[in-house]
């Protein structure tokens, strides 16, 4: 940590951080102006798939934002992803960011990280070995499923973010935060029916919101899933609960786009504060000190971390009972505090 603060590592990116927020915007106005001029067109689908991935960014700078990567003000950071999230993309941010850091400070460890907990798929051996059924048959068959499963997430967002604003002991700033994401996502939807024709209309929408979900989904896969499970009692220390989980993704500029950043994943979560363009500059000090204290360092290409995520998924029942029996027993079970 000392290295990286005299490094500089941990300061602000204005420049980068208002830039990027510039281009979203003038992305989100040049797609309205499209949409407009297009009108009574099939070639409106161009202006959904623009849109889908124009609102992934939104969401990756909601996600630098909340984890407070962007200001050094909190508040500045708190009403960023706010908007950012609920005015633009429409999700609730407080919703997630509970959701989010329950994940980071326990990735993978069952019964603690939300994100391998029970749903509709298994992540986790005892839960895929307890379906029956045609549970069961989908189980065996989820990593196939998966990517086209990720159609349906953007949908799934949206739903969970409105249960958990209007859920019965919600802040009152979640109410607020409820009123903007119904209103965005409310005129959103009355927008495009008022201008299209129910059918175009229908197409547009269902097609935002499916490649929405597979790029989000397709950006947060690569970085847990099919590295080791933590059993619920299981004591690790801060270095090893976070890098031994996590997988980084290869690549140059174009992954870092599609990705958010999130390919860096291991030094997020070591450092889940700073600056997004940061993170490949720690890199190689993280993989030093990873290598000097025998902390297995995970790095692949994209599409093998995709052929794991599905092989993973696909073979989750036959996976053994104890998650550690592989080449990180011995170091997750030396000796470790919390």
């Amino acid at each position: 940590m000392h290295t990286v603060r005299d490094l500089g590592l941990l300061r602000r990116r204005y420049a980068y951080y208002w830039t990027r927020i510039g281009l979203v915007l003038l992305s989100l106005g040049g797609i309205i102006t499209g949409f407009i001029l297009l009108g009574n067109s099939w070639f409106q689908l161009l202006m959904a798939a623009a849109l889908a991935l124009v609102l992934t960014q939104v969401a990756f700078l909601s996600h630098d934002s909340a984890h407070r990567q962007i200001f050094d003000s909190a508040a500045w950071n708190d009403w960023t992803a706010r908007v950012l999230a609920g005015g633009i993309a429409g999700m609730s941010i407080s919703w997630w960011r509970n959701k989010h850091s329950k994940h980071h400070n326990a990735p993978n460890q069952i019964s603690k990280d939300p994100d391998i907990g029970p749903g509709v798929l298994a992540f986790s051996p005892e839960y895929a070995e307890s379906r029956t059924g045609f549970a069961k048959w989908f189980t065996d068959r989820q990593g196939w499923l998966f990517f086209p499963l990720l159609t349906l997430e953007g949908i799934s967002l949206h739903v969970s973010s409105l249960q958990h604003q209007l859920r019965k002991g919600a802040t009152r700033m979640e109410r607020i935060e409820a009123a903007v994401v119904v209103s965005r996502l409310g005129g959103y939807v009355t927008v495009l029916f008022l201008l299209l024709p129910p059918g175009k209309a229908a197409a547009f929408l269902g097609l935002q919101l499916a490649l929405f979900g597979v790029f989000l989904g397709a950006s947060f896969a690569p970085n847990h899933k099919g590295m080791p499970l933590v059993p619920a009692t299981m004591k690790v220390d801060f270095l090893r609960r976070q890098v031994l989980m996590s997988r980084n993704i290869r690549g140059g500029i174009v992954v870092d786009f599609l990705l958010g950043g999130l390919n860096y994943q291991i030094e997020h979560h070591l450092f889940p504060s700073m600056p997004r363009p940061t993170l490949r500059r720690v890199r190689p000090i993280v993989r030093e000190y990873c290598a000097k204290h025998k902390v297995k360092y995970t790095e692949v290409g994209l599409f093998e971390s995709y052929g794991i995520v599905i092989d993973y998924l696909n073979n989750v029942g036959l996976r053994a009972r104890d998650p550690f029996q592989c080449p990180l027993t011995a170091a997750m079970r030396a000796p470790a505090t919390n």
